[in-house]
């Protein structure tokens, strides 16, 4: 069944930055499709043009599978947004295990090359597609102890600015947002075992934002929107800074 709306699939929906990316995208008259290992917290809002799916995006076969269940059941797919990320404690390298090292890689990369693959194919047979990967501010503007993490994000953004190039001549776009200190629950996650969180999250984090306060949730989700848009038609490769100023 083909629909004349776009039809945008997004990963890690359930999270603070991605559910204000579902909220946004519906209000521009997307059909949406959220994935995320449990997706139960939005199952109240799913509808017409919210579908919902819980999915491990780590399992190829599976991504394939719900890939190819909503082309099957739309017939396009118009856009995919990586916002799919996990955090890293404030760890010195010497007491970051290899596990963490390779579950960060995982979450932050592996699954862009996944779910990316999985969603390119219906885009060049439709000549046409946007693609846009949530990475970090901490991959161009390091803290220390978050190591492995700014490597995940530096390489989320290498890896889209390799597929922009790649995909442009199946007017296929593929951008990077970079969100400075974000007002989520996923913000908490960054400071150091047994540090004041709170006392981290003012003292460390609002200060460093030059414009003086936490990036919200809906200043990323305007920014995929554009990205998402024909406004930005002739934007590939770039990475935007939402984060008040914390790279410069």
């Amino acid at each position: 069944m083909a629909v004349d709306q776009q039809v945008v699939i997004v990963t890690g929906a359930g999270g603070g930055m991605g559910q204000a990316i579902l909220k946004h995208l519906l209000e521009q008259g997307k059909i949406v499709v959220g994935l995320d290992l449990s997706v139960a917290s939005l199952a109240d809002r799913e509808s017409d043009v919210l579908q919902l799916h819980d999915v491990n995006v780590l399992h190829e076969d599976k991504v394939n599978e719900v890939f190819q269940n909503i082309y099957d059941k739309y017939g396009r797919i118009d856009g995919l947004v990586n916002a799919i990320g996990i955090a890293q404690a404030a760890t010195p390298i010497e007491d970051v295990s290899i596990n963490e090292w390779n579950r960060l890689m995982d979450v932050n990369v592996k699954s862009l090359f996944i779910t990316t693959k999985a969603a390119v194919p219906y885009m060049k047979a439709r000549k046409k597609g946007a693609i846009v990967t949530i990475a970090s501010i901490s991959a161009v503007r390091p803290r220390p102890g978050l190591q492995a993490y700014i490597a995940s994000k530096g390489a989320a953004e290498s890896f889209s600015r390799g597929l922009a190039i790649e995909l442009a001549p199946h007017q296929i776009r593929v951008n990077t947002i970079h969100p400075g200190p974000a007002d989520t629950q996923m913000l908490s996650q960054f400071a150091a075992p047994n540090a004041d969180v709170e006392q981290t999250k003012q003292e460390v984090f609002v200060q460093s934002v030059p414009l003086g306060r936490l990036v919200a949730p809906a200043d990323i989700a305007g920014a995929v929107c554009y990205l998402l848009s024909d406004a930005a038609s002739m934007v590939t490769g770039t990475t935007l800074h939402v984060d008040g100023g914390r790279g410069l």
